[in-house]
């Protein structure tokens, strides 16, 4: 099994990519991030985008690209287009980013994201590549004594989705991150490594108290292909907390 690679959520970066895009791909391939996860483009056309990603020796491993939850008549169209583009960078992993979830969920709410998704998945295999779905907290809710996002895993089929594990989330949601790596052990191919202080206060990985220095041995045998860092909240700035949290993953082998 291969060692995950290190990438960086884009959203991540958001101050710096309203400003410049491009530059900050650069910035990141500065740093010595391999791999990058977009969320959004910026107008920036896809053979753009794909010729940045080459020149700078970057992965383009996965896209958060939001669906028309609103406007169900129009959601396969919007989402076909996102596709393409995505298939144009040549990223293999479409995600969608959350649901809509109302404050107690029911089994009609579980079972009509099972179609939802299902749906999708067969739209981005169809295209080639594999859809996942990325998790919060919110999909931990119980319904019928068990978490949402187990009850859809068991009804999409692992062939037309995987789950990207936001192990933060995961952790504030009271689950350990390993306990769900072992459990869907080759259906996790990137997860989001975000780390948060007391009181839900985003912190640099390994500073908060998700506790990744004990899930570094967990990535690999679960097959994970990427780590994806995330933080939304600085001390200092976007760029220093992400050099840092590469250099952190790196201590570990990671690269």
């Amino acid at each position: 099994m291969a060692k995950p690679v290190i990438g960086i959520s884009m959203y991540s970066l958001r101050d710096q990519t309203e400003i410049d895009f491009l530059g900050t791909l650069e910035k990141v391939a500065e740093l010595g991030y391999k791999a990058v996860e977009f969320v959004g483009y910026f107008k920036t056309p896809a053979i753009e985008v794909k010729s940045k990603m080459g020149e700078l020796g970057l992965i383009a491993c996965s896209a958060h690209v939001p669906l028309n939850y609103s406007d169900s008549k129009h959601m396969e169209s919007d989402f076909a287009g996102q596709i393409e583009f995505a298939k144009e960078i040549g990223i293999p992993y479409v995600v969608t980013p959350w649901a809509p979830l109302p404050e107690k969920p029911s089994m009609d709410d579980v079972l009509h994201l099972v179609d939802v998704f299902t749906k999708c998945g067969e739209q981005v295999k169809a295209s080639g590549m594999q859809y996942v779905y990325h998790t919060h907290d919110f999909e931990f809710k119980l319904v019928d004594k068990m978490p949402i996002i187990d009850h859809i895993l068991a009804r999409v089929s692992p062939d037309l989705m995987k789950v990207q594990f936001n192990l933060g989330w995961m952790h504030m949601a009271g689950y350990k991150p390993a306990d769900y790596l072992k459990k869907y052990k080759g259906r996790v191919p990137l997860v989001h490594m975000k780390d948060f202080f007391k009181g839900r206060k985003d912190a640099e990985i390994g500073k908060g108290e998700v506790g990744f220095d004990r899930l570094m041995e967990e990535f690999e045998p679960a097959g994970v292909a990427f780590l994806i860092v995330e933080q939304e909240q600085f001390n200092v700035s976007s760029l220093k907390s992400a050099a840092n949290n590469y250099q952190y993953l790196k201590s570990f082998g990671f690269a």
